[in-house]
């Protein structure tokens, strides 16, 4: 089936098995950043937005989204890069299998709520997993990216 929807601003046509899920779909699309963490829909890895909305496309058929704005972070490459910046200098960054979902849903946030507090920061990010570090430098690597600071 024929399914046509916006991928990072270009309009795209992929044709996909029926029951085929978005991750897939992006994945044979050459959309590498996408990852493939667990295929349960539990750790956030395949994380991607669609109409600005965080997503995830282990669990998305692709022909939900027809006629929709799919993003993965190559959309979003200089911001990716300033929140890296911030993960490294909190040592937050280890393995970065986990860091293209983080950068999306932190572009999520940042768009929702440009000013959010701490806890509405860790409700936010909650659904993304990342099995190297623990979460307290990622909060505050976040905090400093959405406050500005260098």
């Amino acid at each position: 089936m024929l399914v046509k929807f916006n991928l990072n601003g270009l309009d795209v046509e992929v044709n996909v098995k029926p029951g085929e899920y978005l991750i897939d779909t992006l994945r044979n699309y050459g959309v590498k950043s996408v990852k493939k963490g667990c295929d349960g829909s539990s750790c956030g890895a395949c994380t991607v937005l669609v109409d600005d909305k965080p997503v995830l496309s282990c669990s998305l058929l692709t022909a939900k989204v027809e006629g929709h704005n799919v993003m993965t972070v190559e959309s979003i490459q200089d911001e990716a890069a300033a929140l890296s910046e911030c993960f490294s200098r909190e040592g937050a960054d280890q393995c970065g299998f986990c860091n293209a979902a983080f950068a999306l849903m932190v572009h999520a946030l940042k768009k929702e709520n440009p000013h959010p507090t701490d806890e509405e920061i860790k409700d936010y990010m909650v659904g993304n997993l990342c099995r190297c570090t623990g979460y307290q430098s990622q909060q505050k690597a976040i905090k400093a990216f959405l406050g500005g600071k260098k």
